[in-house]
């Protein structure tokens, strides 16, 4: 049976961490994943939301969606509507957010394709050269004897040349 490399996913305790280090690479960690997880709630509930926080190190930091002013006015007034400007506002940050997830899908898909041609050239190449001929189109085929013949001819070439260079060595008085 194969061991783990890692220990895994592992329950973290609710305790102040001590070491001043591992407490700000955690902060920013965790910064990070909630950041992550505020983006997925706008993007696929469609809600103002706003995050105000600052670091162990003081330094400030916020996310808000669509814009903080109409994140501040809706928590301030919950019931009233937003100001033409303020909709416009918004409807143009919620389509930037959307082109960007749109690039990103896309992004996400050329990596996926990209990660199988990778994997399908090292897996050729782990059956072993003879073996990865048999996957190879015509036109390559052709490519492939063109250069073995190349390769015989500037083979044969050069083993003249050795052949030539003895004889005429050997005949020097």
């Amino acid at each position: 049976m194969e061991h783990k490399k890692t220990a895994g996913r592992q329950k973290i305790s609710l305790a102040k961490i001590e070491n001043e280090s591992a407490r700000l690479t955690t902060f920013s960690k965790r910064r990070s994943g909630l950041y992550k997880k505020a983006c997925e709630l706008v993007r696929e509930c469609d809600v103002d939301l706003g995050i105000v926080m600052s670091s162990p190190k003081g330094i400030p930091y916020s996310f808000s969606s669509p814009t903080s002013n109409v994140v501040i006015d809706r928590f301030i007034n919950p019931t009233a509507n937003l100001s033409s400007s303020d909709r416009l506002v918004a409807a143009e940050a919620r389509k930037k957010v959307s082109q960007f997830n749109d690039i990103l899908n896309e992004l996400d898909e050329i990596e996926k394709i990209a990660n199988e041609k990778l994997d399908r050239m090292n897996e050729a190449r782990d059956l072993g050269w003879w073996e990865s001929i048999d996957q190879l189109n015509v036109h390559d085929v052709m490519k492939l004897e063109a250069w073995l013949i190349s390769g015989e001819f500037k083979l044969n070439e050069h083993l003249e040349q050795l052949e030539n260079g003895a004889s005429s060595s050997s005949q020097i008085p």
